[in-house]
């Protein structure tokens, strides 16, 4: 066989079994990794790699390797979710770094953590101040949740006793240019009515429309997928006709 076309057809092979492996693990897999999460990812990876590339060697060999770890990934995954110790002993527990305001040093040791992860993280919590902080947790995922002190919470409407509304979440009813049908018969509308609000906005066709979505108010918002912009703001520094150097 042509090396071409094996890489080729092996390749193919490689990038299906993963994405199974991938969707039959789930989304926690792929958002939140833990560190066993992060060290099985990058042997399924490197599995997956060799299977293209080492034309030396039995793609069943690597196949099988493939599914045994997946297998071992799912079952660790099964394992966890049915056990508390083992989901421990597998995923790890959250750690204080910060308690009642005060940087506790040994648990920052126990995980090989210093303050300028500390700072970093903190930072992008929108926390530049320590003094600011009532507790802080270094979760399993390598995250680090945040609690701020009561006097630096930014107010919300329950504080204030304001009532207010449920918003929930809109439905897209146009992506692309395709009409989600089944959006529409939830939201008890018709084709002939989202045509309607369309031709209000100017649109004539639904292919014009790159997204189209109701919030629970019945307000339509719609974007086509040709904007007529007069300027668009550039926020680099790259000069108009001129490569960034």
């Amino acid at each position: 066989m042509n090396p071409f076309l094996e890489i080729l057809l092996r390749g193919l092979g490689a990038f299906l079994m993963v994405l199974i492996i991938t969707r039959i693990v789930g989304k926690t897999q792929v958002g939140q990794l833990t560190v066993s999460d992060f060290i099985n990812a990058i042997v399924i990876g490197s599995i997956a790699a060799a299977m293209v590339t080492d034309l030396r060697e039995s793609v069943r060999y690597y196949a099988f390797g493939l599914a045994l770890f997946g297998l071992l990934t799912v079952g660790a995954e099964y394992l966890a979710m049915k056990s508390r110790p083992a989901r421990k002993l597998i995923e790890g527990e959250p750690t204080i770094i910060i308690h009642n305001g005060k940087i506790l040093e040994d648990n920052m040791k126990k995980l090989i953590y210093h303050m300028d992860d500390l700072m970093m993280q903190l930072r992008e919590k929108n926390v530049f101040n320590i003094a600011d902080v009532e507790y802080a947790i270094a979760e399993p995922n390598g995250a680090l949740s945040v609690l701020l002190k009561s006097q630096k919470r930014p107010l919300t409407p329950q504080d204030l006793q304001l009532p207010t509304k449920y918003e929930g979440v809109p439905s897209e009813l146009v992506v692309d240019g395709v009409v989600i049908q089944q959006n529409l018969k939830q939201n008890n509308l018709t084709e002939e009515w989202l045509y309607r609000e369309l031709e209000k906005q100017g649109i004539k066709s639904v292919k014009e429309v790159a997204y189209a979505g109701l919030d629970t108010d019945g307000n339509l918002y719609v974007d086509k997928r040709q904007d007529a912009l007069g300027h668009v703001t550039d926020i680099t520094d790259r000069l108009p006709g001129k490569m960034p150097q």
